[in-house]
C-alpha cells in the first residue's frame, strides 16, 4: 500500500490500495494528461507509486483551449509530476476534420503516435491514458485507438466508474475534484460539419466570454452562422437577465456569429451525438 497525506476513509482505501497495485504492475509509464479530475487522479496516484518511472505528456492544439493547456500545466507543476507538452495535428487528418462519428478516434490516434515519439520508449515503456470503467457503456472511439497503440487505462482496469473517481479525488484533496467535464472544443461542432481552426477558435473565445460572465460549465455549440449557448437548467435565468444576455449576444456576435441563442433544455453533455442515429455503426472496426 502506498501511503498519502490526506485521509482516506475506510470505504475508499480499498479502491485506493487496488489501482495502486494496477498501476505498480504495469510499472514505468507516460500518461496523456487533459487537466481533467480522471487523468488528474491518475497522474497523481501513479506518481506517488512510480516516482521518477512517471512522465505526463500534455497534447495541445486548436481543439484544446488555451485555458485548459495552462490549468493542466499549473496542476502537474503544483504536485512536482514531471511532464513535457507536445503539439499534436489531429486537424492534418482529412478523417478527422470531416466530423463524422468516429472523429474523436483520428484525434487519440495522433496523440498516441506523437506521444510515442517524444518520450523515451526504455524509459516509458507504457502509455496510459484516463479512461474509466464508466466510458465503456459511451460512444468512444477513441478507445479503438488505444486498443490499437497498446495504451492501458488503469483506472477502469482498478474497476474506478465516474463517482468513484471523485470521490476518491476529493479525499486526496485534489483541487480538480469537482472540475466540470471539458471535452475537446471539436465536440461543439455537429457530426458532418467540418471542424476547422477558425471555428474551433470561435467556440474557444465565446466560451471565454460566456465563463467571464460567471458561468463556471458551459458549451457554445457551433450552428454555422448560429452559436447556441447551453448552461445548467439552473443557471438559465441568470442567463437570460437582459444585462447578462445583452453583453453575451454582443460578445459572441462580434466573433462572427449572426444569431446568438441559448438551448432551453439547458446544458447536456454529448447532445450533438442524437444526430447518430447508430453512433456504434459507425465504429467500423471495434477489433481496432
Amino acid at each position: 500500500m502506498t501511503p498519502f497525506d490526506t485521509h482516506i476513509s475506510s470505504e475508499t482505501q480499498p479502491h485506493l490500495d487496488r489501482l495502486c497495485e494496477v498501476i505498480a504492475a504495469h510499472g514505468p509509464m507516460a500518461v496523456a494528461f487533459s487537466g481533467g479530475v480522471d487523468s488528474g487522479l491518475l497522474a497523481f496516484v501513479a506518481h506517488r507509486v512510480l516516482g521518477d518511472g512517471l512522465r505526463c505528456v500534455v497534447g495541445f492544439s486548436p481543439s484544446f483551449a488555451r485555458s485548459e493547456s495552462d490549468h493542466a500545466t499549473e496542476f502537474l507543476r503544483r504536485h512536482g509530476i514531471p511532464f513535457e507538452r507536445v503539439e499534436t495535428h489531429e486537424g492534418d487528418d482529412p478523417g478527422y476534420r470531416a466530423n463524422a462519428g468516429d472523429r474523436c478516434y483520428f484525434c487519440k490516434d495522433e496523440l498516441f503516435v506523437r506521444m510515442r515519439d517524444c518520450v523515451d520508449a526504455e524509459r516509458y515503456p507504457v502509455i496510459a491514458y484516463g479512461a474509466n470503467s464508466d466510458d465503456a457503456g459511451d460512444y468512444r472511439p477513441g478507445a479503438r485507438a488505444a486498443v490499437r497503440h497498446g495504451v492501458v487505462a488503469p483506472l477502469a482496469e482498478a474497476g474506478f466508474g465516474k463517482d468513484l473517481v471523485r470521490r476518491v479525488a476529493r479525499q486526496l484533496r485534489l483541487d480538480l475534484w469537482d472540475k466540470p467535464a471539458a471535452p475537446c472544443l471539436a465536440s461543439r461542432i455537429p457530426h458532418f460539419s467540418e471542424v476547422t481552426p477558425e471555428k474551433l477558435l470561435q467556440v474557444e473565445r465565446a466560451e471565454a466570454l460566456v465563463r467571464a460572465s460567471g458561468f463556471r460549465e458551459c458549451r457554445v455549440r457551433h450552428h454555422g452562422e448560429t452559436a447556441r449557448i447551453e448552461v445548467p437548467c439552473d443557471d438559465l435565468p441568470r442567463l437570460r437577465e437582459p444585462r447578462t444576455w445583452s453583453e453575451l449576444e454582443n460578445g459572441i456576435a462580434a466573433l462572427g456569429f449572426k444569431q446568438v441563442e441559448w438551448e432551453t433544455e439547458g446544458l447536456r453533455s454529448g447532445r450533438l451525438n442524437d444526430a447518430l442515429a447508430s453512433p456504434r455503426s459507425l465504429d467500423m472496426d471495434p477489433g481496432l
